[in-house]
């Protein structure tokens, strides 16, 4: 398990975030149109995985605005944004933030991506969503990057994940 922090307090993940070289698991989300969307859908693409416990925070939010910034400039990269928020919630978001770059995607109806990547919080205040982390995969769907952010009030390190495309 991760040992990660909320305002410097302790808190953990089910496990590690998956391994650099390896492939990564498929999984199937809600859209804020309420379909599904699997990793093979993003087939071909170099993908960003921003994951993080809810758009209705301030971090949560900085980190989707951040890579919407960013998003319109990646050749052959899409940016999935990903949480536990209902998809309501993300498209209330992005209609009042002008988000048009990610692909907001929530893991509400099963939990099985935050398990699946090992990555959801096990006790707390927090437990059962998400840690915050960066995970980048290549055009074929290998693990290139992985950041798991330390303490969940941090953002993460969007030139490094940036620079893994």
């Amino acid at each position: 398990m991760a040992n990660i922090t909320l305002k410097g307090n302790a808190i953990n993940t089910l496990g590690n975030l998956p391994e650099i070289g390896t492939k990564a698991a498929d999984f199937s989300l809600k859209t804020v149109e309420l379909s599904d969307k699997s990793l093979a859908d993003f087939a071909g693409k170099k993908v960003i995985l921003n994951i993080f416990p809810s758009v209705d925070t301030g971090t949560c939010a900085t980190s989707v605005r951040a890579f919407n910034k960013k998003a319109s400039e990646l050749e052959n990269t899409v940016v999935l944004c990903v949480s536990k928020d209902l998809p309501f919630a993300q498209a209330r978001f992005c209609g009042a933030e002008g988000i048009e770059n990610v692909i907001m995607l929530s893991d509400f109806a099963t939990g099985s991506f935050g398990k699946d990547y090992a990555l959801e919080i096990t006790n707390g205040p927090l437990a059962h969503l998400h840690s915050r982390a960066v995970i980048v995969l290549d055009e074929k769907g290998k693990v290139v990057y992985t950041e798991q952010v330390s303490d969940i009030v941090d953002e993460p390190n969007y030139e490094a994940a940036l620079k893994a495309i």
